[in-house]
């Protein structure tokens, strides 16, 4: 089951708050005895200020005596606000697009939350993770690659760009597509046991809040570890971070891309693992990290090359 996370999932609530008189002592305890990284700054039900321990510092370094400063006079007044019903990736581009760590709250006119970095990596760290990976040039040659898997289908499409025959380098992508149908799903949840009648049961699916039958979410996260098992060599999960961000329909044809983003030597490397639906839209967006050793004498055979630029 797969459904996009959203602020209201993961931000601190009820949020904290305090008049813009209150003292910079009473409000740095408050902190202190709550284990919390900021206050909200309200007067009359409207806010204006958020008060954080970068705040805090600041006042420190600057003042000799900041004990008795009112929030007033040393609060961020730059308050950027999210809805409660937004989800985490539109807010971490909120974030990024204002260099905040914060954003405050609100659902209609109503505060109610708080959610910060710390929020998110706790829940999705590969949200923010994703959010800081630098692009890379694209490489041109393109090949289809057959020589680590013991079969294809003729309905399943592969195709790769910048590998060669033996390494694996920054830049090297794999894209794996197929359409995943009833009886995929169907095979699924009996080898599994994810009989779930979510993704089995259409009456019973229709009064779900996705209204219909979908594909198991790890079913369509598997078409990330098909991309990965078509680089050169053998692939070895070390870790595999997935963030949900729509359903899968059954009977559509999805496509896993697997990009190489660093080399972090002794043959482990980190990807990014999408997997993006008829319409290019990623429904999972993720990380990994993977071990590739060499291919086995026996695996080894001429790559057809499709296309060199």
């Amino acid at each position: 089951m797969a459904f996009p996370i959203r602020v209201n999932d993961v931000m601190s609530s009820p949020v904290e708050t305090a008049s813009p008189e209150t003292t910079a002592s009473t409000a740095a305890g408050r902190c202190h005895a709550g284990s919390i990284g900021s206050l909200v700054v309200v007067e009359d039900g409207e806010v204006l200020g958020i008060v954080t321990s970068d705040d805090f510092v600041r006042l420190l370094s600057e003042e000799s005596s900041p004990e008795e400063r009112s929030l007033s006079e040393f609060m961020s007044t730059h308050v950027v606000s999210v809805d409660a019903s937004a989800t985490l990736g539109a807010a971490v581009e909120t974030m990024f697009e204002h260099d905040i760590a914060r954003l405050v709250v609100f659902d209609g006119d109503e505060l109610v939350g708080l959610v910060s970095t710390d929020d998110i990596v706790r829940h999705v760290p590969q949200i923010l993770q994703r959010r800081v990976i630098e692009g890379h040039e694209q490489q041109t040659a393109n090949y289809y690659r057959h020589q680590e898997t013991a079969y294809e289908k003729n309905d399943w499409d592969v195709e790769g760009t910048g590998l060669d025959d033996h390494h694996v380098n920054v830049g090297d992508r794999v894209e794996f597509s197929k359409t995943i149908s009833e009886q995929d799903v169907r095979t699924f949840a009996a080898a599994s046991g994810d009989t779930n009648r979510l993704h089995l049961d259409e009456e019973y699916a229709s009064q779900t809040r996705f209204g219909r039958r979908i594909v198991h979410g790890t079913l369509v996260g598997g078409l990330i570890s098909a991309a990965l098992a078509r680089f050169p060599g053998v692939t070895i999960y070390i870790s595999q971070d997935l963030s949900f961000l729509k359903p899968a329909d059954i009977d559509v044809r999805l496509t896993a891309v697997c990009e190489v983003v660093e080399d972090l030597g002794r043959n482990k490397y980190q990807l990014t693992t999408d997997v993006l639906n008829e319409d290019g839209e990623p429904i999972i967006e993720g990380q990994a990290a993977v071990l590739i050793d060499e291919t086995p004498e026996t695996g080894q055979v001429t790559v057809e090359v499709l296309a060199s630029g």
